[in-house]
């Protein structure tokens, strides 16, 4: 039977830690929660990801109070009733353009930056695992948003991607079946609709964002048993050097707390990512909303050009200079590569990626060949762009097919 102080006053600290334990969630979570001492300002990526994903949140609440998920009424929704009509109307829509961007930009630094640090490694694949899970949700819930406003680019991205389930079912069915009700399905009408802005609209508002917050608790407890690894991928004895800690030998140790100590370097990262982030709110955020979208969905008129967001580019450029069967298989490559490096790194050292040979190397021919692909993702298929589309979108391939044998090779540090 549990014991309870029936002299603590109600709401007294004794009173909640026998309701709640507090004192021992402080511990688990904030005062206890060791963190290496070696680490960079680029560990502090994650806790300006949840920030962001709360500023998403907050904006998205005060815009779906005006937003109407209706076909005929959703551009003007967004348009004019926000950005004219409603006070500061412009300014939340400003924040969640702005965040739904510069979300994917930190949410790559932080990837390869575990990439670089070998953070995936001995012990930590399921904290690699499901942050790729998170960004597959992240992908779901920007794209679904990009949806709402009803715009021109909205309306055909959405035609384009859909299409791609037809494909999907074709090749991998063998032509098997009517490969066209799929992708009816998911639209709920023969092109994009109102079922589909609907579906859309639910899935954006209510569905992503719970799968999200709780991804987000799994992928916070996956990190909280083997912790955090560190920029020169050491093995940090997290019991001995947290003893060391609290008896005040805190030179010694290899380790600092997470609350106050951390999260206070955390918190000086983020003031200065939230002043570049309003720069870019007050400024430039036209860069987060695509001119082409500011005209209504007509499904009569075909925009000269197709793309998605930034943030797909790569991807989309993988698929796009192949044959099409071809293209949905090194687009579906490219979808899980990211997933299964934990299990293709052979290598047994966690270290920096400068030094561990061949796979620094690889490192850099990932990135710029991952930049290159977004660039060429947003220029029209022709030319030039399309030869350079195709060996960049073959090299990312063949990196990710190297990458086994040159890791196995690697000696044990």
């Amino acid at each position: 039977m549990a014991h309870f102080d029936e002299k603590a006053k109600p709401f007294s600290n004794q009173w909640m830690n026998d309701r709640l334990a507090v004192d021992t969630v402080k511990k688990v979570l904030s005062t206890e929660y060791w963190i290496p001492k070696n680490i960079n300002f680029l560990w502090a990526m994650g806790m300006i990801l949840a920030a962001t994903f709360g500023l998403l949140i907050v904006s998205g609440i005060f815009l779906v109070m005006y937003y109407q998920p209706d076909t005929k009424t959703a551009f003007d929704s967004v348009n004019y009733t926000i950005m004219t009509e409603v006070g500061y109307g412009w300014l939340w829509r400003h924040i969640h353009g702005v965040a739904a961007s510069v979300v994917f930009l930190i949410i790559y630094i932080h990837m390869f930056t575990g990439i670089y640090y070998g953070s995936y490694k001995k012990g930590r694949e399921m904290i690699w695992l499901t942050g790729m899970l998170l960004f597959v949700l992240f992908s779901a819930e920007a794209f679904s948003g990009y949806m709402l406003p009803w715009g021109q680019m909205s309306y055909w991205a959405g035609m384009v991607i859909t299409n791609l389930f037809g494909g999907f079912t074709k090749d991998f069915l063998g032509g098997i079946g009517n490969i066209q009700a799929l992708v009816e399905w998911i639209r709920g009408d023969y092109v994009p609709g109102q079922a589909f802005l609907s579906r859309f609209f639910m899935l954006h508002v209510f569905l992503l964002p719970l799968v999200i917050m709780g991804v987000i608790v799994l992928h916070f407890a996956a990190l909280r048993i083997p912790h955090v690894n560190n920029q020169d991928g050491e093995e940090v004895d997290f019991e001995k050097s947290a003893r060391l800690y609290k008896e005040g030998n805190k030179k010694e140790s290899e380790v600092i707390p997470f609350n106050p100590v951390f999260l206070s370097k955390d918190i000086f990262v983020m003031g200065i990512y939230f002043v570049l982030f309003f720069y870019l709110v007050f400024y430039h955020f036209e860069f987060a909303m695509d001119p082409v979208n500011f005209d209504p969905a007509d499904g009569l008129k075909t925009p000269a050009h197709i793309y998605p967001e930034w943030y797909f580019l790569w991807s989309y450029e993988i698929l796009r200079p192949f044959p099409f069967n071809v293209g949905l298989v090194a687009f579906g490559f490219a979808q899980v590569a990211f997933f299964l490096l934990p299990f293709l790194d052979r290598s047994p050292n966690v270290a920096p990626a400068n030094r561990r040979g061949l796979f620094g190397i690889w490192f850099w021919l990932m990135l710029i060949d991952m930049i290159v692909l977004t660039i060429m993702g947003k220029l029209p298929p022709e030319g030039v762009w399309n030869v350079i589309g195709f060996v960049a979108a073959l090299t990312f391939i063949i990196l990710f097919i190297l990458l086994p044998f040159i890791t196995k090779t690697e000696k044990k540090a």
